[in-house]
């Protein structure tokens, strides 16, 4: 059986049947958190079902058509994630996962997930790895933006639950836009950085129902980063709660809607642990109900840290808006 470190005490190994009594014990405590949006949840009661749910990912393991991957922290089981679709011959997988309370707020489940997208590319030769999430579920929507994924659009009222049924999200990440951990320059850091900024510029969108979650600047910049504004005669510089908390608020109490920033023009140059990108982006959404829309350039500083590539700054310059009828 493989185990492989996830830092924080934490590590990933495969879950078997043989291990329902203590995958039921997690379950038990995580049931309130994870119930609504895990149907084996739901299903794994007492400790027959609680093996037949895992022995149904064991069937599709051996059938190499999916699997189920447990986290432990300190010895304890408190999550996992799993392949809950794998089909080689289209070159398509699709990734979930789960957490109870005792694992949170450690980055477990995305360091986890990291290690099922790296093996899908790089072993497996998949092309696209997919997340299919509740839109409620704002959790799981932030891992998805967190491993730099790019949402594609929503299912109306696809996943029936308890008698009412619920829209689903449906997110991806290509191989061609995933980075390689094994390889610490070249095009596979230029595919980090671009995962990176991504992951920022989606933090601000709201469109379509979707809720924005600016924390995940947190996770692509190093504690210490600083972002600045170049607006009037002087520049703005915010640390990151101070650059964050008064807009998560503008893009929620309705003063900005159906918000989005994209990237249309890049220029990235890497020196050894350093990288500096200069963007043109462009933007648009409504401000206080009316539509709006804008462009401007970004300079983004990149450190390469023990934990992997983050930002270190940013600056912008937007250029003068248009309102538009």
């Amino acid at each position: 059986m493989f185990t492989l470190p996830l830092g924080d005490h934490a590590q990933l190994r495969p879950l078997a049947p043989w291990q329902a009594q203590e995958f039921l014990a997690h379950v038990d405590r995580a049931r309130v958190s994870v119930d609504p949006w895990i149907p084996w949840a739901t299903f794994s009661t007492d400790l027959d079902s609680a093996t037949a749910s895992l022995q149904r990912y064991a069937d599709r393991l051996a059938e190499d058509s999916g699997g189920i991957y447990g986290i432990w922290l300190e010895g304890t089981l408190v999550g996992g994630v799993m392949f809950t679709r794998f089909d080689s011959a289209s070159g398509v997988c699709e990734i979930g996962c789960w957490l109870e309370q005792a694992g949170e707020g450690r980055g477990l489940v995305t360091r986890a997930c990291q290690v099922l997208i790296d093996w899908a590319f790089q072993e497996r030769g998949m092309s696209r790895v997919e997340w299919w999430v509740a839109a409620g579920n704002n959790r799981s929507i932030a891992v998805a933006r967190r491993l730099g994924m790019t949402r594609e659009g929503v299912l109306r009222q696809r996943s029936p639950y308890r008698g009412v049924r619920h829209d689903s999200e449906v997110w991806s990440v290509l191989s061609e836009e995933w980075p390689s951990r094994g390889e610490a320059s070249g095009p596979r850091v230029q595919a980090e950085l671009d995962r990176l900024m991504r992951v920022f510029v989606g933090a601000f969108t709201n469109t379509g129902g979707s809720r924005p979650d600016l924390g995940v600047i947190r996770d692509v910049f190093i504690p210490q980063g600083r972002i600045i504004a170049n607006v009037g005669d002087e520049p703005v510089i915010y640390d990151l709660d101070a650059f964050i908390e008064p807009r998560q608020k503008m893009l929620t109490d309705g003063t900005l809607t159906e918000f989005s920033e994209w990237e249309v023009a890049e220029r990235t140059e890497i020196f050894g642990s350093i990288a500096h990108r200069f963007s043109e982006y462009r933007k648009s959404g409504f401000h206080q109900g009316e539509w709006f829309e804008g462009s401007g350039h970004k300079t983004t500083q990149f450190v390469r840290t023990p934990s992997g590539w983050r930002m270190s700054s940013l600056a912008w310059d937007d250029a003068p808006a248009t309102a538009t009828e």
